[in-house]
């Protein structure tokens, strides 16, 4: 994945160069990796590689364990996953479940920031929810009633007469379900975490939220993308646009506008990497000259997301 000569002059003219070497090196360290593993890991540990991922991604799948659990593990070594647990279920809670990458456990203080698109996602057409609810034009207002007054709750909670269709094994979502999955997803409910069988239970999200980020103004869709795309860099360390828009699935012309703003604010930098069309280097990104490591890696953790990355970096397909 070299490229042409031509192509590695254009490269050179946008920006220093980074071997592959060097953004190995940058890429893991920006992702927690190459650091002392702590003696014993407390809440600080865990909030630090909150601070430094900003989410960790959810699955269903749990062969060795849930996909949450593992970035931790990978970066600090064994821990309580009580820890996690707390941080997502527990006030002061310090990650709240809302689609980043895909449906993860985030940061909370960037809840103000995805406002802007659980706007977009209500204004959006919602075909078999928008059926449900014309069909049934009191529902969702009786279950957030239902979760102010009894919440958490799970969807089998609420109580909804209805035919239940036994197709779709797995998927097979009651219309309750499907209204609570618009309201989380549309900003108006929010997950206090999920049961023992992985099943969410909702509420009210001024029931999950702390109270410092609900008092939190709700950013323009241009400030929103441009906090994301700063939140991605700093995780990446080095990325081309493609990536950074990838890490919390934004929109790439808004993650191009992000880009240019944090270039121009010396937040980031043009480099040029081997076989990319274009990189930004993270100017406070850590340079190791050498960096040792060694790790258990789930397939969802963020260091891994986006495959290309992964091939053009490490060789793995």
């Amino acid at each position: 994945m070299t490229g042409s000569p031509r192509g590695r002059a254009s490269d050179r003219a946008l920006g220093p160069a980074v071997s592959l070497a060097q953004a190995r090196r940058i890429a893991l360290a920006a992702q927690g990796f190459g650091r002392p593993r702590p003696a014993a890991v407390k809440m600080r540990q865990v909030q630090g590689v909150i601070d430094r991922l900003a989410q960790f991604q959810i699955d269903s799948i749990n062969v060795v364990a849930r996909a949450h659990y593992l970035p931790l593990f990978s970066r600090l070594g064994p821990y309580d996953t009580a820890l996690l647990d707390r941080a997502a279920s527990r006030p002061p809670r310090r990650l709240f479940e809302y689609w980043g990458h895909a449906a993860s456990l985030i940061d909370v203080a960037l809840e103000p920031a995805l406002r802007p698109r659980m706007a977009a996602h209500a204004r959006r057409a919602w075909p078999k929810a928008d059926a449900i609810r014309a069909a049934h034009p009191d529902l969702a207002a009786r279950i957030l009633a239902d979760l102010a007054a009894h919440g958490p709750l799970r969807a089998s909670d609420i109580e909804h007469t209805e035919v239940r269709s036994r197709e779709h094994w797995g998927w097979n979502w009651s219309e309750a379900k499907h209204v609570l999955e618009w309201l989380l997803t549309t900003g108006e409910v929010s997950p206090a975490g999920r049961t023992r069988s992985f099943e969410r239970r909702y509420a009210l999200r001024a029931d999950v939220l702390p109270a410092g980020v609900l008092a939190t103004p709700t950013p323009s869709a241009e400030d929103a993308a441009l906090t994301l795309a700063r939140r991605a860099m700093a995780a990446l360390g080095v990325a081309d646009t493609y990536q950074v828009a990838d890490y919390f699935r934004t929109r790439s012309d808004a993650t191009a506008a992000a880009l240019a703003r944090l270039a121009a604010s010396g937040e980031v930098e043009r480099v040029s990497v081997p076989g990319w069309r274009d990189a930004w280097l993270w100017a406070a990104a850590a340079r190791p000259r050498r960096l040792h490591t060694q790790a258990l890696i789930s397939p969802f953790d963020s260091l891994v997301y986006e495959r290309r990355r992964l091939e053009s970096l490490f060789g793995l397909r």
